[in-house]
């Protein structure tokens, strides 16, 4: 935009419309960060084709490929110093220098140290230009801080690196707060703060999922190893020609779900004691049909005994009560009646259930199929509790909640999303109550589980399960993702417990999302140090452990826009170019089944083993963001055993209460 048109922008209107907007209603609270933003100007900090641009909350490029923070970024993590006035602040990564502007008008004195010169330089300048004599600027090597004005209140890194410096934690003063990204993956990192507590003890606090450039010096990364931002990759090629084509000649096609000849698949599967099937989605009729006919195969032809799902106990128990023919009252709990309902509440599960309550009619009571949820520990209805807790107690912090709940999923990469959910104090004043509140809960779901059948755990299970809600529960309020391991571990020892009730010649089917069933390890999820139920079994069962996944190119979804919302159907765009759905699709065949384990076709083997990106949409879908939100890189061979296909999909529909009126109150989906 030429600077005569520029000249009519009313920057000052837009800077603070940007921060009652975009950071005051996004959680941040502190009076001094909010006042700070209103008055730096941001414009000042950007090359002057970018002045246009400088009150939207994204990051935006500057001089040797660094970026400016996004301004909702730059406010959290400076909350997040607890800065009340007057301290000495050191800043590693100046960059622009509209972070450590900001700083400066809150604290006495800033230090900021910046590896490129031509950025120390600009910057010096600039703050000089605007008339800033409390910050000082030092070109030199970012991790190694500046021990000559050492010890600091409080420390800010705005570069992601695999650890916390030591000569940063050193430099830190007792009582003070480091605010870093840190994570093996250079591409994502998790924002922690880090409080000194004595000489050499520091208290860890994990407060959201970030994507930062790497920090890079003597104690980060080595210049030479960093990575550009995510890149998807070109088309893979085969000896013989495109993989697509390879696809298409090995795999098997089917025309529907009821007639498809699943022989070859139940001959691979043999005599695996655990089958695991996935689903690309949580709202996909397609993959619910086709696990309940695969299902039903192993039930009828290979004597499986149970079907575990990615759902809460008490939940499933009232399925279990229905389709085993128990002859005691169920517990007045209806089956998934809260968020997310369509999940497990839908017509394709409901026509499985009803097909399991017969067939296990015509059985003995100890040889019926049965029906459990893995998690203990009720995810959803518990942060159903929490969010009314926190809208009656701060509405605010419920917004804050919402937001970071929808970032549960291992695959969610865009630090916008993770930035929405900002630890404020008022959040963290309710974690007490909150936890208090969901280890009742925890107990009162322990009464109905004894009450509805036979309960798998034994006395020590039992205490493990007491002893651990405490953590689980605080890990699970603030939303971060170190929940995802703890959750995948619980659910798979809540199987490892299911097996071990059954007997030992019992056998389990695992329904779960892919990013749930298909081996971590094989996938970024690794990277980052997260693990699943998919992982966990192959290391415990080895071959009789036997994955599927499944996967779309398009069509329809059953799906939120935010946690707590409503269901919407939303469109489903098609596959990125660089995905293992584009190549599917790319095969031309509308549904067919691929055999992924040893021993497959050579070209299909190596073809298939380049990492690609892989799709996942969870309870939530945001098309708009598809590629950072939705998409991970994966190797398919070594995720999954198989992989189920269907170009085009739609979504499932949700139970419907005039479906349910004067069925028995034995029926798990009651009104």
């Amino acid at each position: 935009m030429p600077p005569q048109e520029l000249s009519s922008f009313d920057f000052t209107r837009l800077r603070n419309v940007m921060v009652d907007r975009q950071i005051a209603s996004r959680g941040v609270r502190s009076k001094p960060v909010l006042d700070a933003m209103r008055a730096v100007p941001r414009e000042a900090f950007l090359p002057e084709d970018l002045w246009e641009f400088a009150y939207e909350d994204s990051p935006l490029p500057i001089e040797q490929d660094q970026t400016i923070s996004q301004p909702y970024i730059v406010a959290m993590m400076i909350e997040a110093l607890a800065l009340e006035g007057g301290e000495k602040v050191l800043e590693i990564g100046t960059g622009s220098g509209y972070a450590a502007a900001i700083l400066a008008q809150i604290a006495g004195s800033v230090y900021t140290v910046e590896r490129i010169g031509q950025l120390a330089e600009k910057s010096a300048a600039k703050f000089a230009e605007l008339g800033f004599k409390n910050i000082h600027v030092l070109h030199a090597d970012g991790t190694r801080g500046w021990s000559d004005h050492a010890p600091y209140d409080a420390i800010v890194v705005t570069a992601g690196g695999r650890e916390v410096p030591e000569s940063l934690k050193a430099q830190l003063k007792i009582g003070g707060r480091l605010v870093i990204p840190v994570g093996i993956d250079q591409r994502d990192q998790e924002l922690i703060r880090m409080i000194r507590v004595s000489e050499h003890q520091y208290k860890r606090e994990d407060l959201a999922d970030v994507r930062f450039v790497p920090l890079v010096g003597e104690e980060g990364w080595p210049e030479e190893r960093t990575t550009a931002a995510r890149k998807y990759p070109a088309a893979v090629k085969t000896g013989d020609g495109t993989l697509a084509k390879v696809i298409a000649t090995s795999c098997e096609k089917f025309q529907a779900i009821d007639s498809a000849d699943l022989n070859p698949l139940l001959e691979r599967i043999g005599s695996a004691r655990v089958v695991l099937l996935g689903e690309a989605s949580h709202g996909t009729s397609q993959f619910y049909r086709m696990r309940a006919r695969i299902s039903r195969e192993l039930i009828e032809r290979k004597g499986f005994s149970f079907i575990a799902i990615e759902g809460d106990w008490p939940d499933a128990a009232r399925i279990d009560h229905y389709v085993r023919h128990a002859e005691y009252m169920p517990s007045e709990w209806t089956a998934f009646a809260r968020f997310p309902r369509w999940m497990w509440r839908n017509r394709d599960v409901r026509t499985f259930v009803d097909w399991l309550r017969v067939h296990n009619a015509k059985l003995e009571p100890a040889r019926r199929v049965a029906f459990h949820g893995l998690d203990l520990y009720s995810l959803y209805n518990s942060i159903d509790l929490v969010l009314k807790y926190l809208d009656d107690r701060d509405p605010k912090a419920a917004t804050i909640a919402r937001h970071r709940y929808a970032c549960l999923t291992p695959w969610q990469t865009d630090p916008a999303t993770y930035g929405q959910a900002a630890l404020s104090g008022g959040f963290q004043t309710c974690e007490r109550e909150v936890v208090s509140m969901l280890a009742d809960l925890m107990h009162k779901q322990r009464a109905y589980a004894e009450h509805d059948g036979e309960r798998f755990l034994d006395a020590v299970q039992n205490a493990r399960l007491v002893a651990n809600a405490e953590r689980y529960y605080r890990i699970m309020y603030y939303g971060s993702r170190a929940s995802w391991n703890l959750r995948d571990t619980h659910m798979f020892e809540t199987f490892k417990s299911l097996l071990d009730f059954h007997g030992l010649k019992s056998r389990g089917i695992i329904w779960a999302h892919n990013s749930h069933v298909g081996d971590a390890a094989a996938t970024e999820m690794s990277a980052r140090g997260e693990f699943n139920i998919g992982q966990l079994c192959r290391e415990e069962f080895g071959s009789n452990a036997y994955s599927i996944g499944f996967g779309t190119n398009n069509g329809t979804v059953a799906a939120a826009s935010d946690w707590d919302g409503p269901m919407e159907i939303k469109v489903v765009r098609p596959a990125v170019q660089g995905s293992y759905e584009r190549l599917c699709h790319e095969a031309g065949i509308s549904r067919f089944l691929l055999r992924l384990r040893s021993p497959i076709a050579a070209d299909l083997a190596k073809g298939l083993s380049r990492p690609q990106l892989e799709r996942a949409i969870g309870v939530i879908y945001r098309p708009e963001s598809e590629l950072q939100s939705h998409y991970f890189q994966a190797e398919l061979p070594r995720q999954f055993d198989e992989y189920i296909w269907f170009d085009e999909s739609e979504a499932v529909t949700p139970l419907q209460t005039a479906e349910l009126q004067g069925l028995p109150d034995t029926y798990p989906f009651g009104v």
